[in-house]
């Protein structure tokens, strides 16, 4: 009887592209703060980069024995000259400019994709860097003003799938940010899995009346139009407050384990009435995946 509040609904789930990242620092804030920056818009809706933090290391778990934070880059499509365009806005306006930041490659796959990090972060150096090794690495060293960031000369490209979902229906907005965090710690403790929006507060659907700003609200499911909405709304009594778990993994198996996760989180709170998933009738995803299956 634990799942009772769980919906025999699913999910729809895309392949994509990602590249995962160690960032290391000399304090804990430091490489926090470069993480969460480097990862603080979740775009690929509309065709962007997005991050998530998958997680954080101790000095001992790490190439240079400092602080540090795996994160994950995704693009949900196959244009890899994009891909490295889009993300070297991420690491050269997020990271390199935190005082003595480094980053390296954090991919364990046998992926023989690459992108080069010379040409779209190393020329920051103004021509001026050069080629160290260092840590059991060849990593780029970037001059700057406080001396001096480097990154890894390349990255791997690796397959993984994105766009898993759930939504836990709340009755409180308590319940809203209280499970919430339990969530979102639950996901960072699956080894592989992140969650790029967090604890996110808007739905989006397909279809909508102005497509130059993309995915607009799925306003079937917004609280505040349940009554002028009437028997169109899916809102059910008693539920104030929809927000969306979004995970991306490295493999469905990651994902799965972090959906559950962070279910099983949710439903420890009282204010948490019922747990749904956001779809589009199978016509979107390269996979549907049901709740129910997950939590067997």
């Amino acid at each position: 009887m634990k799942y009772y509040k769980v919906e025999d609904t699913f999910f729809e789930a895309f392949e994509g592209k990602y590249v995962r990242a160690l960032i290391t620092g000399p304090t804990e804030e430091i490489v926090k703060r470069a993480a969460y920056d480097s990862t603080s818009t979740p775009s690929a809706v509309i065709g962007r980069v997005e991050g998530g933090v998958e997680g954080f290391l101790d000095k001992n778990q790490t190439p240079d024995g400092r602080y540090g934070a795996v994160v994950q880059y995704w693009l949900g499509s196959d244009d890899i000259e994009k891909f490295a365009f889009e993300l070297s806005y991420r690491l050269r306006q997020d990271v390199l400019v935190k005082p003595f930041t480094r980053i390296f490659d954090y991919s364990d796959s046998d992926s023989d994709e690459y992108i080069e990090m010379m040409d779209i972060v190393g020329h920051c150096g103004d021509g001026y860097e050069w080629i160290v090794e260092e840590y059991g690495r060849k990593m780029i060293n970037v001059p700057i003003a406080v001396p001096d960031f480097q990154i890894e000369e390349k990255f791997k490209i690796n397959d993984g799938i994105m766009g898993g979902n759930f939504w836990y229906l709340c009755s409180t907005q308590e319940a809203v940010l209280e499970a919430g965090d339990a969530v979102i710690n639950a996901i960072m403790g699956v080894e592989g899995a992140t969650a790029p929006f967090e604890i996110c507060s808007a739905a989006s659907k397909p279809e909508t009346n102005f497509p130059e700003i993309g995915p607009t609200t799925n306003h079937v499911y917004c609280p505040s139009l349940k009554e002028s909405l009437g028997e169109e709304s899916k809102v059910p009594e008693g539920v104030n407050y929809i927000p969306e778990i979004v995970v991306n993994a490295i493999d469905e198996e990651a994902m799965n384990k972090a959906i559950k996760a962070g279910i099983d989180a949710a439903l420890e709170f009282d204010g948490v009435i019922r747990i749904s998933a956001g779809n589009f009738d199978g016509k979107l995803g390269d996979k549907n995946i049901n709740l129910l299956d997950i939590l067997k």
